[in-house]
């Protein structure tokens, strides 16, 4: 009997690598999945939180793809690795902070490491040629194979017949014939191949999986690191701008402030890391204070928190403000009028 090879699939959660991996399973390929957290993953965070994508169903897409193919999955975390990846990107950024080239090279290769390591035979991914500006592109794709290391190992399952033969093919482990040769934006063939499969419930393909794809994330992101005079990052940094509205009156602090009850309840998880302010005698947000602040700064902050309160039209507002220690304040402030807060401090 021929020997059954093993592919390791990088499974996202997205409609691509779910097919890139049943593809495979076809083919009688044993494939298991692994999933690199980055801590700027979409999927699950804001959707958990706000009570505006209740409707969106509350899972981990990339476990949810595993369960569909019936393959195991190994989630890895790579924050503190990852780190380098994003600060210092050999070949630059996209369109807002996506080292997207970068990020593809770092994964397939930490990919390879594994399959070495567990005796798997090659890798792949749902990659297709012209879906993404940066790193999917034909004239990208061979550096991603290159530089991660993987060279003829990887297999792009979905575009195959647009590439050259990968080792996997020239092997006759899988059939070259059996696999496509899609190309472009239109996710139209990707959808049809789905429905043959019978996926129907997978995730929606729109949009990036990464907040540093989104112009307003980034512009966040880099408020932090200006603000802080240094591009060190920790995890509650990266969870804190994905939430709220973030508003910096003076280069020295900033606030964050809740939307929502969702969001509300999320920030008050950072109560004992942050000053906060709640509005006493009337419904509003919780409010985080990130940065050092004087007696002054804190009534000013105020002001602005008692703006988004249910009581920015009442002479005063009544809030607490307490500290990091403890210590608690009460603070009656004049709601700041909004022809008073310059459009700029929104971050």
């Amino acid at each position: 009997m021929s020997q059954q090879r093993k592919a390791v699939a990088l499974i996202s959660g997205g409609l691509d690598s779910l097919l890139a991996a049943r593809a495979m399973l076809e083919q009688g390929i044993h494939v298991e999945g692994i999933n690199f957290f980055t801590g700027f993953c979409v999927e699950g965070h804001t959707h958990a939180i706000r009570k505006k994508d209740k409707s969106k169903p509350k899972r981990n897409n990339a476990l949810w793809s595993a369960e569909q193919l019936g393959i195991k999955l190994h989630i890895i975390d790579i924050v503190e690795e990852y780190k380098d990846v994003l600060l210092n990107p050999k070949h630059g950024y996209g369109k807002n902070m996506n080292p997207c080239l970068d990020c593809k090279i770092f994964m397939v290769n930490k990919a390879k490491q594994w399959a070495e390591e567990n005796g798997f035979d090659f890798i792949i991914t749902g990659e297709v040629i012209g879906q993404r500006p940066m790193s999917q592109r034909k004239d990208t794709m061979p550096v991603i194979s290159k530089e991660s290391g993987a060279d003829d190992r990887l297999l792009r399952p979905l575009c195959a017949q647009n590439l050259p033969e990968t080792l996997p093919e020239k092997e006759g482990w899988v059939k070259r014939d059996e696999l496509f040769a899609f190309s472009g934006r239109n996710r139209k063939p990707q959808m049809e191949l789905a429905k043959q499969y019978g996926f129907e419930d997978y995730a929606k393909p729109a949009g990036g999986c990464c907040f540093l794809t989104d112009e307003n994330y980034s512009a966040k992101l880099v408020d932090l690191w200006d603000a802080r005079g240094n591009r060190e990052y920790e995890m509650d940094d990266i969870m804190l701008l994905k939430v709220g509205r973030h508003v910096r009156p003076a280069a020295h602090y900033k606030l964050i402030i809740g939307r929502e009850d969702g969001e509300n309840k999320f920030l008050q998880g950072y109560k004992n890391s942050y000053i906060t302010f709640k509005t006493m005698d009337c419904p509003g947000p919780l409010t985080l204070l990130d940065g050092v602040a004087s007696d002054a700064d804190l009534e000013f902050a105020a002001r602005i928190a008692a703006r988004f309160s249910q009581g920015r039209n009442s002479d005063s507002v009544t809030i607490e403000a307490r500290r990091t220690n403890g210590d608690t304040s009460t603070l009656v402030v004049k709601p700041m009028p909004a022809s008073e807060i310059d459009p700029e401090w929104y971050v």
